[in-house]
């Protein structure tokens, strides 16, 4: 008589589903705690330090991550060049919002100074084109290079103008911001891997629906009342309204934050970015929502709860 060997079935997609939720949640968990803990090091010279160092971190491997998109492609890019503009943006305007060097400037002069960077990095790129010999195809070197750049450290860049923002509370705004936004991505995930049946744009991104949609807009609404509940003053201008009309756009930028970057690796052939983050995948997926809305939570900043 033989013994029966139990079989060992596959996980159910419930399963799966559940084991990828908790590795992102984690990994989520686990990064933006860096994050936050950075803001509020105990030395002033630590927590920017620390800041710093992190957001051009993130700037300089979500850059890197997007030209690999590009190669991938098998499009042309100054890699190199644009890095170094990547980590340049990120650093400069950190040490001019945070009064290193200057005393801290308003908003504005804070815009020219960015553009300022930027005219100079096209003007270099049209210069670096001059040199490269063995590249016919400089307009579309310059464009990718250039995108890449606008795509990844100048759309985060808006992280640093939220933290420095003048008239209010910048590190408990970007605390709201982080959340808000991360509560997006786990609603949409969360509706819909368990309710999902709806698909938004499938040659896009397949697994998107319009119940992971809705998804998003609950939770994003819900941590944003919840937050200004518990915050109350200390969020400057912020109220129900504002909370309630804050997080559906931040939850509508961060579901089409995710569809552009799905649209990138898809043309890529790729699932994920990298392989950095368990769950999650490289640094553009942890970003791809933050990208988006950083813009987004800023200019609502600026020009409706801090207006004059």
């Amino acid at each position: 008589m033989t013994e029966s060997t139990p079989s060992t079935s596959p996980p159910s997609a419930p399963t799966r589903r559940s084991v990828t939720f908790l590795k992102r949640l984690g990994s989520s968990l686990l990064l933006w705690s860096v994050v936050v803990a950075a803001l509020f090091a105990p030395h002033p010279m630590i927590a920017g330090g620390c800041f710093v160092v992190l957001m051009t971190l993130l700037a300089g491997a979500g850059l890197l991550e997007f030209y690999g998109l590009v190669e991938r492609r098998g499009l042309v890019c100054f890699k190199l060049w644009g890095l170094a503009a990547g980590v340049l943006l990120m650093a400069s305007t950190f040490f001019y919002l945070s009064g290193a060097v200057l005393p801290q400037r308003l908003p504005s002069k804070a815009n020219d100074f960015e553009t300022g960077i930027l005219v100079v990095f096209v003007l270099g790129l049209c210069l670096r084109q001059f040199v490269a010999r063995s590249n016919p195809d400089g307009l579309l070197a310059i464009s990718t290079t250039l995108f890449g750049l606008m795509y990844v450290p100048w759309l985060l860049n808006f992280v640093q103008k939220i933290n420095f923002i003048p008239g209010a509370d910048g590190r408990l705004f970007l605390i709201y911001f982080l959340v808000v936004t991360k509560f997006s991505d786990m609603g949409a995930y969360a509706t819909g891997s368990v309710f999902g049946r709806h698909k938004m744009i499938p040659r896009i991104s397949p697994g998107k629906t319009w119940e992971g949609f809705a998804g998003a807009l609950v939770f994003s609404v819900g941590a944003s009342l919840l937050i200004t509940a518990l915050a109350g003053e200390r969020l400057t201008g912020m109220n129900p309204r504002h909370a309630i009309l804050l997080g559906l756009i931040l939850a509508v930028g961060a579901v089409v934050g995710d569809l552009i970057e799905s649209l990138f690796k898809r043309e890529a052939g790729l699932k994920d970015s990298g392989r950095l983050f368990p769950g999650i995948g490289g640094i553009l997926d942890l970003l791809d929502s933050i990208l988006f809305n950083a813009p987004l939570m800023y200019l609502y900043l600026r020009h409706v709860l801090t207006r004059p």
